[in-house]
């Protein structure tokens, strides 16, 4: 099989089989893949009716989710998976969501073809649809698995975007947010949900934004609704999608045509990994702190710059910024940029951090100069 250049692909839907369309991509193509594949539901042609009015309620019995056996699927699973890891560049991620149904022998045969699995996430929906025949817990959650295609330890991971994704908090493995309904659900022509299994937006931002930078590309082998291809045109990035139903292609295309994309900088947060190194020293070296200044912490600790750029206290003695912070909080470690401000003469304090800043900024415009 001829292969196509990614150029060639990208921000399209290809129509057809997810695994005879992959294998016409190269190697090691895409940074990212988000994969929502059929969860093999079984739930043949039965009716499920609301209780309180004996309405039908809408299910999964679509001809895409169905197989003839556990074996059939897992071939299937196994496919897909094969062809995925052979795109995804070796830092790349691959995002998984399953059921129950199906999401433990997915993550078996993820492991099985060398996957590593960095995190498996948990979405609570916040609005899940009810257990109306009362025979089980209502079903109110689904899980992520997300993946490498190697354990080399060098992957995206956006850590302080989450973090203010997270109200400055560290972002955490359950991810509360409502099912798709409303306005976004895409609808056909009856006025009836396009498809049956379209995921909020949501999910996909925090998805991408996670795990993937400005400019990458994304793959998405079940495109379905292109939710994937919206939300990665939003936030900048390039898409793939594959959607072998011929019904929901127009549907998906229109409405990516539709999305303008966002200013990103009010949003993603750069890595302090990629930020300008500056040493507490520099501050002193640049005049903007001296030696024998006093630094006062958030709750009122008071200690002094020594000329060898460390600070010193009458009870704990000498250390660095960091050593310091934490010693005096009892604590086994603490960013001391974040904890101590200095005492101008006038008597007002500034953050160490802002002065840092001054110089990071500096630094840069020279680099940029040269």
């Amino acid at each position: 099989m001829i292969k196509c250049e990614v150029r060639e692909c990208l921000n399209r839907i290809l129509h057809g089989d997810c695994v005879t369309q992959m294998k016409k991509l190269p190697d090691g193509c895409v940074d990212a893949v988000f994969a929502d594949p059929p969860f093999n539901l079984q739930l043949g042609r039965k009716t499920l009716y609301r209780p309180e009015d004996q309405t039908a309620a809408r299910a999964v019995r679509d001809d895409w989710d169905s197989f003839e056996s556990l074996a059939e699927y897992d071939d299937f699973t196994r496919g897909w998976l094969t062809e995925v890891r052979r795109v995804l560049k070796p830092t790349g991620s691959l995002w998984v969501i399953g059921s129950y149904h199906n999401i433990f022998r997915v993550g078996v045969m993820m492991q099985d073809l060398g996957f590593w699995i960095l995190n498996d996430i948990i979405w609570v929906k916040t609005n899940p649809m009810p257990n109306f025949r009362g025979t089980r817990f209502t079903n109110a959650h689904e899980t992520l698995v997300w993946a490498t295609p190697e354990k080399t330890g060098k992957y995206t991971f956006n850590y302080d975007t989450m973090k203010k994704f997270n109200g400055g908090k560290q972002m955490r493995s359950d991810w509360a947010m409502d099912i798709c309904l409303g306005a976004e659900r895409l609808k056909d022509d009856d006025g009836k949900s396009l498809h049956t299994t379209q995921k909020p937006s949501d999910m996909l931002r925090r998805i991408i934004l996670a795990s993937t930078r400005a400019g990458d590309v994304i793959l998405d082998p079940f495109f379905g609704s292109g939710t994937t291809g919206a939300v990665a045109k939003e936030l900048g990035r390039n898409w793939i999608g594959i959607e072998q139903e011929g019904k929901y292609i127009a549907p998906a295309q229109s409405r990516i045509s539709a999305v303008v994309p966002i200013d990103l900088s009010e949003i993603e947060v750069p890595a302090k990994r990629e930020e300008v190194k500056v040493s507490f020293m520099e501050l002193l070296d640049g005049g903007l702190l001296y030696a024998g200044q006093t630094l006062v912490g958030p709750r009122g600790d008071r200690v002094m710059i020594t000329k060898d750029g460390q600070l010193s206290h009458a009870l704990y003695g000498k250390g660095s910024i960091h050593v310091m912070a934490a010693r005096i909080q009892r604590a086994v470690s603490f960013n001391g940029w974040d904890y101590w401000s200095a005492e101008k003469r006038d008597g007002t304090l500034v953050s160490i951090d802002a002065l840092r800043k001054l110089v990071r900024e500096a630094k840069q415009g020279m680099k940029k100069a040269a």
